[in-house]
């Protein structure tokens, strides 16, 4: 229907596709955020010589299960206010999108 009224690339990229699409990609940013956690654990439980991954094989090896647990809480804690904020973010743009429309 676009091409019919003669709209470009650029106009159909910011009028249809990217309003009709930013539900998934705020989905899949929610999603991710524990994913991507998960990579940089796992990264640093194989190299790492500092950090969190570092701290829970450190305190696992050591046995500290208080220091194991502290990290998983604070991983924890750091994911949920990261997707809250995306949350929030989302909120905001589907507003303003909806103002705009």
């Amino acid at each position: 229907m676009a091409k019919t009224f003669n709209a470009n690339k650029l106009q159909t990229l910011t009028k249809i596709i990217i309003p009709a699409n930013i539900s998934t990609f705020f989905n899949s940013l929610k999603v991710n955020i524990g994913l991507s956690f998960v990579g940089v654990i796992t990264g640093e439980f194989l190299v790492s010589k500092a950090g969190l991954g570092h701290l829970i094989v450190y305190g696992s090896q050591v046995f500290q299960l208080d220091l194991v647990m502290t990290c998983v809480i604070i991983l924890a804690i750091m994911a949920a206010v990261i997707y809250e904020a995306i949350v929030l973010l989302e909120k905001l743009v589907v507003k303003k999108m909806s103002k705009k429309a």
